[in-house]
């Protein structure tokens, strides 16, 4: 039987243009696609796109309960700005209580195993709930920003994930882009990022980055810089081949 994913023409859609990209995807799944938002430049540089092509999509977040002040005031920009409604996830209280129990507050700085632990609870487990009854889900990854992104597609199946699609617009746009776009259109964004913070996650896992640092040097910096470095929310094939963990 042949999957929706099976139907997509991802060659034609790797050169469509972020808007018409998103009018696509916005059609192809009616009322079952979402936008994952962490409230970083390129995500809001995606709802405001949406807002003029496809404004009913959804937005959602997850709230780690770790995220930095400065995230919230974008996340009430956004409300403000374009009338939206974010749908905000949790990690499971429970869950969270006995991770702490058992291995502290800040046990990520304690070992990779023990970030990959807490990024499951505070972060994978809820992405799961938040995609159910979804498709299709837009991100606003990017190739440039490491090298385990270098092959992420506009538009590509799950492998993790089976049935479902990805959307990723800005996929072959530069930082310089996003920038360019953020202040020709006045768009909100996180203080966060004049301080040197190009990619934002939790409060105690995210520093600035110096000048001629990697984009994402400043996310888990006590680890292995040459490591292979991401929160599980994100997981390729080529990953999967590797025999890289989630």
């Amino acid at each position: 039987m042949t999957t929706i994913v099976e139907t997509i023409p991802t060659e034609e859609l790797e050169h469509l243009p972020a808007e018409p990209l998103l009018a696509w995807a916005a059609a192809a799944f009616p009322s079952r696609i979402a936008v994952a938002a962490s409230f970083g430049a390129e995500d809001v540089v995606i709802i405001d796109m949406l807002s003029r092509v496809a404004p009913a999509v959804r937005v959602f977040t997850l709230d780690t309960g770790r995220l930095p002040a400065e995230t919230y005031a974008v996340m009430e920009a956004v409300r403000a700005r374009y009338g939206l409604a974010v749908d905000v996830l949790f990690p499971r209280t429970e869950a969270v209580e006995a991770m702490v129990r058992e291995r502290g507050m800040n046990l990520f700085y304690r070992s990779v195993e023990d970030r990959k632990r807490c990024c499951q609870v505070r972060k994978v487990e809820p992405l799961g709930r938040a995609l159910a009854g979804f498709d299709a889900w837009i991100t606003g990854l990017r190739r440039d920003p490491a090298g385990s992104r270098t092959a992420v597609r506009k538009v590509e199946a799950e492998s993790g994930r089976p049935g479902r699609v990805k959307v990723n617009p800005l996929a072959d746009w530069t930082w310089e882009q996003v920038w360019a776009y953020v202040r020709e259109h006045d768009v909100p964004h996180s203080a966060l990022h004049a301080q040197g913070y190009p990619s934002i996650g939790c409060a105690p896992c995210t520093r600035a980055v110096a000048p001629g640092e990697d984009l994402r040097a400043g996310r888990w910096w006590w680890e292995d810089a040459a490591a292979h470095k991401e929160c599980g929310l994100h997981v390729t094939d080529a990953d999967r081949v590797a025999g890289r963990p989630s």
